[in-house]
């Protein structure tokens, strides 16, 4: 190829061409082939850097003196997905860990600690209230103070006497101008009496979102008031009622993390298989194959054969009605397939 072949690429194509060249020469130097790209050393660099933020590459940091490093290792695209999606869950259970360290420290402030030292016109207020109605009357009161945004999720379903309070709440909101959105988890979208319910929400003007995991109730408004629950796992719980950015906009963050991650109702995808019927060592390949373990490690780490690999990931597939390996990882993370203890490498 010509040098000025080379450089009428743009970067992204130069990267495209050098990974595609280290694939087809497992082990080769990549500075090698750099030079017989005719890449100049600032795009050498540049690929470089390039395709080891994708995760296609693997390099070692030259040594200042001993033993040269080891060759460029080359990881292939489906692998790379995969570790990229497996880091981005990891990213969400770490936020929400954080989050539930969060609400032991909120709780423990919101005890006699914090009533006893708060000061009037304080920033922040919070409390505990474990009584259902006085829940209720600051949920009624929010429809009529409520200036700007309204953001909520719920774990479940609404309760069928409140389905037309919460529509008629809708549309004095949204008729004020007030910004809704309202966040469930995708199994109660599969409800008959809430399918109703969320498509009426939506016709008032409501943005109305599935997700494979809401990790709590909540309402949040004007980044001025939140309520959420002491405990996440305990629907009986007490709640706290927090006033004052100081605090909101921490849990706003957190919506947000959760908003972007969900699919707007009515632009659901094709209903997946559930992977019901997996067995736990279909299950054990699965995980330690999104976590970018090869077949060779997988079959050591199970004490099967690479052909029974074969056989398991192909079952897996099957089952999740996926085409390939990465469309197989897509859809077990999306249905909570990877959750558990990861899966180490062993010698």
């Amino acid at each position: 190829m010509s040098k000025n072949a080379a450089g009428a690429r743009t970067g992204s194509e130069q990267a495209l061409a050098l990974y595609q060249e280290l694939r087809a020469a497992p082990g080769a130097d990549f500075d090698a082939v750099a030079l017989r790209l005719q890449l100049t050393e600032a795009e050498r660099e540049r690929c470089r850097a390039e395709l080891t933020d994708l995760g296609l590459i693997e390099t070692t940091p030259e040594p200042a003196d001993g033993p040269a490093p080891e060759p460029t290792a080359v990881v292939a695209p489906d692998v790379a997905l995969l570790r990229l999606l497996q880091h981005e869950r990891d990213r969400l259970e770490s936020r929400l860990a954080e989050t539930s360290r969060a609400h032991n420290t909120l709780e423990t402030l919101a005890g006699p600690f914090l009533r006893a030292g708060m000061e009037p016109g304080s920033e922040v207020e919070v409390e505990i209230v474990d009584d259902p109605a006085r829940i209720r009357r600051e949920l009624a009161d929010l429809t009529n103070t409520v200036r700007f945004s309204m953001h909520s999720m719920l774990t479940g379903s609404v309760r069928r006497e409140e389905m037309a309070l919460e529509l008629g709440r809708d549309r004095d909101r949204v008729a004020r101008g007030v910004r809704v959105q309202a966040m469930y988890s995708h199994r109660v979208g599969q409800v008959p009496e809430m399918v109703q319910h969320l498509a009426e929400r939506t016709a008032l003007g409501v943005e109305v979102r599935l997700s494979p995991v809401v990790p709590m109730n909540m309402v949040l408004a004007d980044e001025n008031f939140a309520l959420l629950p002491t405990d996440p796992h305990d629907p009986d719980a007490a709640s706290i009622l927090a006033r004052g950015p100081g605090l909101v906009r921490s849990y706003r963050a957190l919506y947000e993390y959760c908003w972007h991650a969900a699919t707007p109702y009515g632009h659901e995808e094709s209903a997946e298989h559930g992977g019901d019927g997996l067995t736990e060592q279909q299950r054990a390949a699965l995980r330690m194959l999104a976590s970018g373990i090869k077949d060779e490690q997988v079959a050591r780490n199970l004490g099967v054969s690479l052909r029974t690999v074969s056989r398991l990931i192909s079952e897996v597939m099957q089952e999740l009605d996926a085409a390939s390996r990465f469309e197989a990882g897509v859809k077990a993370a999306r249905l909570g397939l990877l959750d558990g203890e990861p899966c180490e490498q062993t010698t």
